[in-house]
This record gives structure tokens, sequence and C-alpha cells, in this order.
């Protein structure tokens, strides 16, 4: 038991030594915030422990050099007097408060061999957070304003991005929610979905609300939204038509076909014979019995019922803006119904046991022309989805 208990204890010393050896390397690269974060989390336990001293000792160290870090960041950037700057020194004060914050549940630290408290200088900081944020805050205030004067999308889009930050950090502010939904929609390119036949054939209604249904692709991202109905208020920049150009559907067709299978099956037993017709017994005098193997045979009769649909289109993407045809691409999809069943004379077991299932079909109503190429839907709009995400256009 002694010795189990000093191979316990020189593993723990083991695991203290690498997490000491951690911070330590943290701390002397600079990572100040990485080494506060190990000493916090490793003196939430016993911070009177004598194994925890080390982390007290670098723990002082670290938030001394990483607030005098900041501080001169904040004098630096202040200097400069550029307002792009306004966002990092806003950043540094919440940094500044956030650590102080961090390590005050655990004070006071004692050094127990110095018989004195760790100094941490904690300052407040509640005058320079709400400066900070106030200018900040007005600086994003104005700046996405002229952005959205200017209609440009990629300036609408950062303004949405900082209005959204500013709402973060200042809720209420001005009228920053009316602006984010303005930055929405002036950064937002709108794209108009139509289609058009072409054929001789009626496009099935379903099909046209399915392919148009551009909640079931998931194609809306961010900064694009597709709509199959206009809206008024919208200006469309991209156009996308999808033009039926050829719809073919075969006759309907039943095609039979006849063909034989036999196979070898054991069928009870029998006494086994000699050549010369005599019983063979064992050793024992008993009558010795073998498998009796029977040929069987099926005659298969299939019937086959075929039907398809081509449907082949083309997708048309043009820019509203200057009214150009930007690209093409070719659409087309093909659905086949089949049912296949059978009947036989004969033993059924000299087929595949996979084959079974068409003895149990019958002859079932062909669909009709209107269904058919609805059915083509599921593979067109995967497609069409497919066609949509790989361009760059609206994006």
């Amino acid at each position: 038991m002694q010795l189990k208990k000093k191979i316990t204890l020189i593993f723990i010393a083991i695991i203290v030594s690498c997490g000491v050896k951690q911070t330590r390397t943290s701390l002397t690269s600079g990572d100040y915030d990485a080494a506060i974060q190990n000493c916090v989390s490793k003196l939430q336990g016993n911070k009177t422990a004598k194994g925890k001293q080390d982390y007290v000792y670098m723990l002082e160290e670290a938030f001394a050099k990483a607030k005098e870090r900041d501080l001169r960041e904040v004098a630096l950037l202040f200097k400069d007097a550029n307002p792009n700057n306004l966002e990092r020194i806003f950043n540094k004060y919440q940094q500044l408060n956030n650590r102080q914050e961090l390590i005050r549940p655990l004070l006071p630290l004692r050094f127990l061999k110095e018989g004195r408290d760790a100094k941490f200088m904690l300052d407040d900081y509640s005058e320079q957070l709400i400066s900070s944020k106030n200018a900040l805050s007005k600086h994003l205030y104005l700046t996405s304003v002229a952005a959205l004067m200017t209609n440009q999308k990629m300036s609408c889009r950062k303004a949405y991005d900082d209005l959204v930050y500013l709402n973060e950090i200042n809720p209420g502010y001005k009228d920053v929610s009316k602006l984010i939904n303005d930055a929405k929609h002036k950064g937002t390119d709108y794209v108009y979905v139509a289609t058009k036949n072409a054929t001789n054939v009626v496009i099935p209604y379903r099909l046209e609300n399915d392919l148009l249904d551009f909640s079931t692709l998931g194609l809306n991202d961010k900064w694009t939204s597709y709509h199959s109905k206009k809206q008024k208020e919208i200006a469309y920049d991209y156009g996308i038509t999808i033009h039926f150009r050829d719809i073919v559907i075969s006759p309907e067709r039943i095609n039979e076909k006849q063909f034989d299978r036999e196979k070898v099956i054991k069928d009870g037993v029998k006494k086994l014979l000699d050549s010369r017709g005599r019983e063979v017994k064992d050793s024992l005098g008993k009558v010795i019995y073998v498998d009796n193997m029977k040929t069987i045979r099926v005659s298969i009769y299939e019937f086959s019922q075929i039907k398809s649909a081509q449907v082949t289109a083309k997708v048309d993407y043009s820019d509203n803006k200057t009214n150009q045809l930007l690209q093409t691409f070719p659409l087309s999809s093909t659905f086949v119904f089949q049912n296949v069943f059978a009947r036989y004379k004969g033993d059924r077991r000299a087929c595949e046991e996979s084959y079974f299932p068409n003895f149990d079909r019958r002859e079932i109503p062909f669909p009709t022309n209107e269904q058919m190429v609805y059915d083509c839907g599921e593979d067109l709009k995967a497609k069409l989805k497919e066609i949509i995400s790989r361009t760059s256009i609206g994006r």
C-alpha cells in the first residue's frame, strides 16, 4: 500500500510540474492571458496549498505585464488619432476590465514564504469603457449611414455587419434597428426565377410549383434571395429562366418473354442400393439411407410494363441591370416507370428465391403523362440546385 501511495504522489508531482512548465512557457513567450487563465484554473481549488505557490507568483507577474502592455497599446492608439482604432481601444478596455474580473474572486492571494499578499493593481475602467463605447458607436453609426447612401452592395453589407455589432455593444442606439433592415435590403442580391414552356406538352402545375419552391432547395443565403413571385417594391438584380424545350413521353409498352429453369433438389431419403439393386447395410446390419435427389423444372412467363418521360430544358442567368445574358446551363431529366410481374408453370422452386416476388405482382395501370412529367421533378430540382449552387452569379 505504501508503494502504491508513493507512486500516486510521484504521478501527481509530474502532473503539477507539467502544468507549471506549460504556464511558465506561456508567460515567457508573451501569451499573458493564456498564463493567467491557467493560473486561475489551478488556483480555483485550494489556493492556499503549498503546491499552488508557483501559480500565485506567475499570476502576479502575468497580470502586471498584460496590464502594462495593454495600457501602452491604448496610449499609442490614442496618439495615432485614427478613428478606425476606436474598436481596438474599446476592446482593450474590455480586456483590461475582464481580466480583473477573472482574478477578483481569488483575492487575496498569499505568498506563504514571504508572508505577504500578491499585488494586483485593480483600476476602475468604467469611465473609459463608456467613453470608448460611445466614440465607437458614433463612428460606426456615421460610417454606416454614409455607406448606405452609396447603395453599393459590398458597402451596404459591411454597414450591416457594423450596425449589428453596434446594436450588440450599445442596444437601442438611435435608429440602428431600422438601419439594419435597410442595410440587409440594400446589400442583398435579389434573383427572380421564372419558367417558360416552349414544348407542346402542358407542364404540370405541381412541377412548376415544386421547381420554384426555393424553401425546399435551401438556396437562400445571407446575401442572396430567390423569388418565384415578383414583389413590386424590389428591383431584381438577376434573373433565372428555366426554358422547357422538349418533353418526350414514350408509348406504353408491355414486353413479354418466356424462359425455363431447372434445379436438382433433395426430395426426402431413400435406401442405398448397390450395383445389383441390393440394400447396403452398415457394420451393425442397419440399412443405409441417402438423400433422394430429383430434378424439377419451371417455365416462366415474364411481363414488363415500361413507360418513360424525358424533360429537356436550359437555365439562363441574366443581369437585369445590364440586360445581359451571363450564363446558360443545360438541364434534363429522365424518369422510367417499370413494373415486372410473372407467371409460371411447373415447380417455382426451380428458379432463384430472389425472383419469387415477381410471381406475387400483378399488372397495374400506367401513370398518366402528367404524372410521368411530374415524376421527373425531383431529379430536375436536384440538378437545378447544383447549377445554382456552383455559379457565382447573384452571390
